[in-house]
């Protein structure tokens, strides 16, 4: 520890098991309010190419300023870059990444699109790279190979893993590598990195951090009206002590980035308690008191205990943000609330829950004693309802101010001390105090190398249709025949004649399901199977021989842009499954710049999410529709929960503009609607004319 208690991170924590806690930042006080708790690390995103676009982020020049404060105190500063790039942005990203090298100097750059692998280098950025959540890195086998193929020093695990799951992750980590791992905050429906249901809805992707949040609405199925999808915050509190033993968990990651200082605050200094003074019963009981009034959500810890696993859907709970404060008594123009606690000036209430349309904010002006009165002015229509639900959402108190002002000039003090300028650009040049370690400068210096020909046939020959079947059937479509691969259909393969069947693997893996899979595919490739279109990258892993075979990238790998498609090929794909998400234009560009054969979903049911968990309220294959009258269905596919819209993507009468741009392979994704649904005639064009924002 140093002399101001926060870790001393030049040790390695493979070496003294002490994990860094590592703390959100959305703007500039709660940058503050991480370095004032304590954080070991600050991550954050800039105004452009981050996941929490609807967080305030910083410019380069404001992130510039506080990693001053953040070195004065030995705290790192980790700059999260995980949006997915579109063609014409990889020129764009690679100056981001020069500025924030020559300006800030950041620990690490979190990243999910494998296109920023050659940007990184061609930059010369000189710290970590680590593979966001987004990024689905889910079972062991995969750990070696972005380590040793892509020189990925760190690795945020899903969060849907269970403590077994995760020591089996942490078994298979190569030395010298990390693990990360979220312990507390806001938990998504959909596995990340698998779930489209914003985009589907109007080109808002959370792969590109514009998620609209559709899983916070309330839902219909039947009769019933409820939250099915709105899920309470990821809580491991007490729990976290399993991790302390651990070594490969580097990184304890605490999610938060649209919220406020005294959120940030109050998390990270629990957090810090568990891990110093976890067996200290007076300390424990203070760590889960400044987490009950943290201002999150309800918390569950998921599916982290496997004997006692529970569903982070609970229609009965109350999912709103925020401490609820009270509820509203008089209604309409008269308003107004007896808060449970006291309020104080500068305190935003929300009335209301984030999903009814109607909400709004309310700053208060000044001081409200418990069981006071504070009236909820109204600025134009109707008031709140009496009986609405109030929340306390962000708050700033004097001490925490104080303590935040301190830290800022602690860092000045420390800019003018040890920030040389350069003259000439009339910039501030950074010293970096955090030197790469061995996995970092063990990246593969090339990308490339040369493909084993299209899956979809010869350069200049009409493109292939591919129809892919969930269970075999007699008499398939015309064109070529996929599977998604089960032990159902690999009874298809003895019959393969020629290796002609392509054999597609499902999006997510889970550890507890690592070696039926990787028996599986060995089991095809012995029964003749030469075909294979992975929806992760990182399960080239279960392959023998990969060279031996024709793998694919499928749709999930959430390939978008040609320096993506480059790392593709130097892993030894021979041709990838465009992002689906992708505009008309974009996806016409992609063909003229990718080094592989393309194809595409052109037409079939692709999911709106897939998620490890499911309302125990809600009845899988029964439509349930939205507020605005979308309908929707839940199946069980394996190890997951699928979500589908009862409507098709339909880009067919595209498919002309899309050959002549050059994509070799038109997939269609064959999805029975349950008993009693049928699809809507609507149009299933997805982001063709909207574009992906």
């Amino acid at each position: 520890m140093t002399n101001d208690g926060t870790n001393d991170m030049s040790n390695d924590p493979q070496r003294d098991h002490v994990p860094w806690i590592l703390a959100p930042a959305g703007g500039r006080q709660a940058f503050l309010a991480a370095l004032a708790a304590g954080a070991d690390g600050v991550y954050c995103g800039l105004k452009s190419f981050s996941a929490r676009m609807e967080a305030i982020n910083f410019s380069i020049d404001e992130l510039a300023a506080l990693a001053a404060p953040a070195r004065a105190q030995g705290t790192r500063v980790l700059v999260a870059l995980n949006s997915m790039l579109r063609p014409g942005e990889l020129e764009e990203a690679r100056r981001t990444v020069a500025d924030l090298e020559r300006r800030v100097r950041p620990h690490a750059l979190i990243i999910q699109d494998l296109g920023f692998i050659p940007l990184v280098r061609d930059a010369g950025f000189s710290g970590e790279v680590h593979l966001s959540t987004l990024a689905n890195v889910s079972f062991a086998k995969a750990l070696a190979l972005v380590n040793t193929r892509l020189g990925v020093d760190q690795v945020v695990v899903p969060r849907e893993l269970n403590i077994d799951e995760v020591k089996q992750l942490a078994a298979g980590c190569p030395d010298g590598m990390g693990l990360e791992m979220f312990i507390h905050g806001a938990l998504c429906y959909g596995v990340s990195g698998r779930c489209y249901w914003s985009s589907f809805m109007g080109g808002k992707s959370g792969l590109r951090g514009r998620c609209v949040q559709p899983c916070r609405r309330v839902y219909a199925q039947g009769e019933r009206r409820s939250k099915a999808f709105s899920c309470l915050d990821l809580s491991l509190a007490v729990l976290v002590k399993v991790l302390r033993d651990i070594p490969q968990i580097r990184t304890w990651k605490i999610e938060g980035r649209k919220k406020g200082p005294h959120y940030v605050y109050y998390t990270v200094t629990a957090y810090r308690m568990l891990r110093d003074h976890g067996r200290d019963p007076q300390a424990k009981k203070d760590a889960l008191s400044l987490l009950a009034h943290a201002l999150g959500r309800p918390g569950t810890h998921y599916h982290f205990l496997p004997q006692r696993p529970q569903n982070p859907v609970r229609v009965t709970e109350d999912t709103g943000s925020g401490l609820m404060i009270g509820r509203v008594k008089g209604g309409g123009g008269q308003a107004y609330l007896n808060p449970r606690e006291a309020l104080l000036p500068g305190d935003m209430l929300r009335v209301g829950t984030e999903d009814e349309s109607w909400h709004g904010t309310r700053r208060v002006g000044k001081f409200v004693p418990k069981g006071g009165r504070f009236h909820l002015k109204v600025t134009g229509g109707r008031g709140p309802g009496s009986g609405v639900a109030v929340y306390l959402v962000d708050r700033l108190e004097p001490a925490l101010g104080e303590k935040m002002a301190a830290v800022q000039a602690q860092g000045d003090a420390h800019f003018r001390q040890v920030v040389r300028c350069d003259r000439k650009q009339g910039e501030a040049a950074a010293p970096n105090p955090f030197p790469v370690g061995a996995a970092g400068r063990q990246r593969p210096r090339h990308i490339g190398g040369p493909g084993k020909g299209a899956l979809g046939g010869k350069k200049g020959a009409d493109p292939v249709s591919l129809t892919v079947y969930r269970r075999l059937v007699r008499r398939p479509g015309p064109g070529e025949t996929g599977y998604w691969l089960s032990q159902e259909t690999r009874a298809a393969a003895a019959q393969d004649a020629g290796g002609k069947l392509h054999w597609w693997l499902p999006p997510v893996i889970w550890p507890e399901d690592e070696a039926a899979w990787e028996d599986l595919v060995q089991a095809v490739c012995r029964d003749g199977g030469r075909r294979f279109v992975l929806n992760a990258p990182w399960q080239v892993a279960l392959f023998q021989h990969p060279g031996r075979c024709r793998l694919w990238a499928g749709p999930f790998c959430n390939t978008a842009n040609p320096a993506a498609v480059t790392v593709l090929k130097s892993l030894g794909f021979d041709g990838v499954v465009a992002s689906p998400e992708l505009g008309g234009e974009d996806l016409l560009l992609l063909p003229r710049q990718s080094p592989l054969p393309l194809g595409l979903v052109t037409t079939g049911v692709f999911p709106l999410s897939i998620s490890r968990c499911l309302a125990d309220t809600l009845l899988p294959e029964v439509l349930f529709t939205s507020p605005k009258g979308e309908g929707a269905w839940a199946r069980r596919q394996g190890s997951d929960y699928w979500i589908y819209p009862d409507w098709k993507l339909d880009l067919s009468e595209k498919q002309r503009d899309l050959a002549q741009a050059g994509y070799r392979m038109f997939v269609h994704l064959s999805e029975p609607p349950p008993r009693g649904v049928s699809f809507k005639r609507r149009p299933g064009l997805w982001n063709w004319e909207v574009g992906l924002r």
